[in-house]
């Protein structure tokens, strides 16, 4: 197995000083995880383009950025975020009924493209898809808010792509956002899951970089 990425998800993290908490996990990070939420696709309002090209135009800030759309428009509004071939935009199956030609969008930004889908989708939808994605994130949680618990239907869910992956040998990451911790972290992995995307496990800790290698010590 190759090593699990860490990706700190700043949707827990101190928005008065975000450089300055993004810099706090550059040690542990592999990516830094940005929450987008439009209040109509999720119940909650966070940060868009703005914010997040800023990031990524900040020296200060050396990791990859994992775009997490949960909007109803990604069509509209994944172009206008700043990416170049090491960030991901990963958008919902839930928001368009064309996601090969969305794909085929986001990817010509010169990104990679994930998928995600809330908890109650059907994960035979992601099938067709897989070959043209670089990522797949699985849901632990209902999105739209941080600090929920993991739900353990996510693991079967994490199986089943993982098999359907390796079968048909694509190169799609698996990743797991939502209730992930020292105590969730060892399942979701032997599952299958190559990124682990921590928000409140990570930033709600005094010590995050400690915060990581615990994680890190529970892996299989």
């Amino acid at each position: 197995m190759s090593e699990v990425v860490f990706a700190p998800s700043i949707l827990s993290a101190d928005f008065g000083c975000l450089v300055e908490e993004i810099e706090s996990v550059d040690e542990v990070a592999g990516s830094i995880h940005v929450d987008v939420m439009d209040g109509h696709f999720v119940p909650n309002i966070t940060i868009g383009p703005l914010v997040s090209n800023s990031l990524k135009g900040s020296d200060r800030v050396n990791c990859p950025l994992s775009i997490h759309l949960m909007i109803d428009d990604p069509w509209k509004y994944g172009p206008e975020f700043v990416v170049d071939s090491e960030d991901v935009i990963i958008f919902h199956s839930e928001a368009t009924d064309r996601p090969f030609e969305l794909i085929e969008r986001l990817s010509g930004l010169g990104c990679k493209v994930g998928l995600s889908q809330k908890p109650a989708s059907p994960v035979e939808e992601i099938f067709p898809l897989l070959e043209e994605l670089d990522e797949v994130l699985v849901m632990g949680v209902e999105p739209g808010f941080g600090g929920q618990e993991f739900s353990p239907e996510a693991i079967e869910r994490i199986e089943v792509l993982d098999e359907r992956i390796r079968e048909n040998g694509y190169d799609t990451d698996i990743s797991v956002d939502g209730g992930m911790s020292s105590s969730t972290v060892g399942s979701v992995v032997r599952a299958g899951a190559d990124k682990i995307v921590a928000g409140s496990a990570i930033f709600g800790k005094e010590d995050r970089i400690q915060a990581v290698r615990d994680m890190k010590k529970a892996l299989p």
